[in-house]
């Protein structure tokens, strides 16, 4: 999708249609999300801090935001990949690959296939546009899909992916960031041409196993099918804080909240967490991480950060930290495994989920903030 986040926005509400619009965090540490296209002249982008944003751009228009609107048009735009193939693989809200493999007479030529899904988002939508890209690979296609946005559709017929790709900055291939970008410039190598004519095993003494992975990517090597349905790995929640905090209690403030995020996300999906995460960024902008089997799956808050709490004594919490959140992985289907507990610590848990989801059902009518849990002690 184009500027997705931005367009949805602007398709909303009319009166910001044709105007610079920035979404994202709003405060002094917010971070822009998405762009709109009017705002990208000026230099905005997302991941860019906003306040540097809104310097580039002072006439933009900023909002919070509206993650659960975007869902449902996601939920919408997928539903309309699903009609051209059983095969449609999400990566995000606004990103997916499709496998078109043999559907040929049913929608055309792939060109005529790429017109078709274009056409049938922007109805399904009132109007959002989608770049397609169409290629052999899952790593062409993405690139091409970037190759000519707004509402573009680019081919890359099979025999062609090097003509294509080779002319491009090594920043397009997947897993190059900016370190690993200047690294790969001091060593002369500026295109994915440049890599492509690097031997592999020049580059894995450079990169180690980067250097294998890019050396593929560079010759369009890519055999990795398209998954449908693909599970989530992880349910996490962060923020990133006005101020930085030192110290295990404002920590464990910040914690109390993304335990309660994760754990609603959980029981919406009828997910069990076996493991849970925390992760803390200081204020020179480390991300440190630690984790650790939960000896009990489990989709309560309290557990949740019981186990976060546990999880603080591996931090140095006098250094001061801008970002604070967990996650819970090693997710699986809340009947999938019995549990074995006594009989009173069975009965205190059907107590405590019938408590959640009526916390649930409060958060959802009034707000996270109408209903808090209690500090232990």
């Amino acid at each position: 999708m184009d500027a997705f986040f931005a367009s949805v926005e602007q398709l909303d509400h009319p009166e910001l249609r044709g105007k610079p619009v920035l979404v994202g965090g709003i405060g002094r540490r917010g971070v822009v999300c998405t762009a709109s296209y009017e705002a990208r002249p000026f230099g905005c982008h997302s991941a860019m801090p906003m306040t540097q944003a809104r310097q580039r751009c002072p006439q933009a228009l900023v909002l919070p935001p509206n993650f659960k609107r975007y869902a449902e048009v996601s939920e919408r735009v997928i539903s309309v990949f699903a009609r051209f193939s059983p095969l449609v693989e999400p990566l995000s809200l606004d990103e997916a690959f499709l496998d078109m493999t043999g559907e040929e007479g049913l929608f055309g030529t792939p060109e005529e296939m790429g017109q078709r899904i274009r056409s049938a988002v922007a109805e399904a939508t009132g109007g959002l546009t989608v770049s397609v890209g169409v290629a052999a690979t899952k790593f062409v296609a993405k690139v091409a899909s970037d190759h000519n946005k707004p509402d573009g559709l680019t081919l890359v017929p099979p025999g062609t992916e090097t003509d294509f790709l080779w002319p491009m900055p090594v920043s397009r291939l997947w897993g190059v960031g900016p370190k690993t970008g200047d690294a790969l410039a001091r060593a002369g190598l500026k295109t994915i041409g440049d890599v492509a004519g690097t031997q592999e095993a020049d580059l894995v003494l450079r990169l180690g196993a980067l250097g294998s992975h890019i050396h593929r990517l560079a010759w369009a090597r890519d055999d990795r099918p398209v998954v449908p349905d693909r599970d989530a790995k992880s349910i996490g929640a962060e923020i990133t804080l006005e101020q930085d905090v030192v110290g295990q209690t404002p920590i464990l403030l910040h914690l109390r909240s993304s335990a309660a995020r994760v754990a609603r996300h959980l029981r919406r999906e009828g997910l069990l967490a076996g493991g849970i995460r925390v992760k803390l960024k200081t204020s020179r902008f480390q991300i440190w991480t630690r984790q650790a089997p939960l000896e009990t799956p489990t989709d309560s808050e309290r557990d949740l950060l019981r186990a976060a709490q546990g999880l603080l004594q591996h931090f140095d919490l006098r250094i001061p930290m801008r970002l604070v959140g967990m996650a819970a992985f090693d997710l699986r289907p809340s009947g999938s495994q019995p549990v074995q507990v006594g009989l009173f610590e069975a009965a205190d848990r059907d107590r405590q989920r019938q408590l959640d989801k009526t916390l649930d059902s409060l958060r959802e009518r009034f707000g996270d903030v109408v209903v808090r849990w209690g500090r232990d002690e």
